[in-house]
């Protein structure tokens, strides 16, 4: 199976590092156990000179049979406006062809983090189920309506597409193609020897405040939600202490975080609770009246949800 490695300038070097990293580690195990290499991996694009000597990979020809399967790497885009900028340059535009071209002949196309907005820019996420990095979401879902985003999936595949999550979850994603084209337990065998743990979901990691930090009178009611997590308060409290009508607020909740106000308070009862949990004694119930619950078993139903239980140090 031929893997193309697309590296563009700026690309952050661990996403690049960690594919071939895994991909070797893949054709390590299966030599080992006396069978064929599975992955052949090559790199593409305008930065693939430059990785092709610290990674000592070779680059893909014009000559050279098409691939199987194309992956980018996060692009390293963390602000709207080096999205915006980034998008458009030459280089980028020409990785987005590259991948739209793939798909139409049957190749797979697989990308984490920022290069998420690269596959959407070409087309190829329209109406398909998607990830990108959670403190990008809201930015993704104005500017890509047509994709249903899931903010808190680790990785999505979608017909021919795989998504990931923030810039390390290149790991997971291409443990992911290791277990799809080597089977399950190549993919596990791989994870063990490396250790890599296992992650199904974004949401433990999501920070509120970092969201909230996009609107100045978010991150106002955000430090007022902060100060009374052990005190009850509705979505319309929050607003009046931002100073918004309850509808202007949630609109400026959703552009900042891509939450309800009402999910962006259970984040913070959350963040908070897992903070108690890993670094105090105290008790699920006396963790849950700091935080606003007055049941202990809602909060550790919520936590286990999105995977926030925490551990004791």
């Amino acid at each position: 199976m031929i893997i193309e490695l697309i590296a563009l300038d700026g690309m952050m070097a661990s996403g690049l590092a960690i594919t071939a990293d895994l991909v070797e580690t893949a054709n390590r195990l299966r030599r080992q156990a006396g069978r064929t290499r599975l992955f052949t991996l090559r790199l593409s694009g305008a930065g693939a000179a430059a990785a092709g000597g610290f990674l000592n990979l070779p680059l893909a020809g014009d000559a050279a049979p098409a691939a199987d399967l194309l992956v980018v790497p996060g692009l390293g885009f963390a602000t709207p406006e080096a999205l915006t900028a980034g998008l458009a340059r030459p280089d980028v535009l020409a990785a987005g062809a590259r991948l739209a071209a793939a798909v139409g002949r049957g190749a797979e196309v697989a990308a984490a983090c920022s290069s998420v907005f690269l596959l959407a820019a070409a087309g190829l996420l329209d109406g398909r189920r998607a990830t990108t990095s959670w403190w990008l979401a809201p930015l993704f879902a104005r500017m890509h309506p047509g994709v249903r985003l899931d903010a808190d999936a680790l990785v999505v595949r979608d017909g021919p597409v795989t998504t990931a999550g923030a810039a390390m979850a290149q790991m997971d994603l291409m443990l992911q193609m290791v277990a799809r084209h080597g089977g399950p337990g190549l993919a596990q065998d791989c994870a063990r020897l490396l250790l890599l743990d296992q992650r199904s979901s974004q949401a433990r990691y999501m920070a509120p405040g970092f969201m909230a930090a996009a609107d100045d009178r978010i991150a106002r009611a955000e430090a007022w939600a902060r100060a009374r997590l052990d005190q009850p308060f509705t979505a319309g409290d929050m607003a009046a202490a931002a100073g918004l009508s309850p509808r202007t607020f949630a609109r400026r909740m959703a552009r900042a975080t891509g939450l309800s106000p009402v999910g962006f308070i259970r984040r913070l009862r959350l963040e908070r609770a897992t903070e108690l949990r890993e670094t105090t004694r105290l008790s699920m119930e006396e963790i849950a009246v700091r935080v606003g619950y007055a049941d202990a078993s809602t909060l550790r139903r919520l936590m286990r949800r999105v995977g926030t239980t925490g551990r004791r140090r």
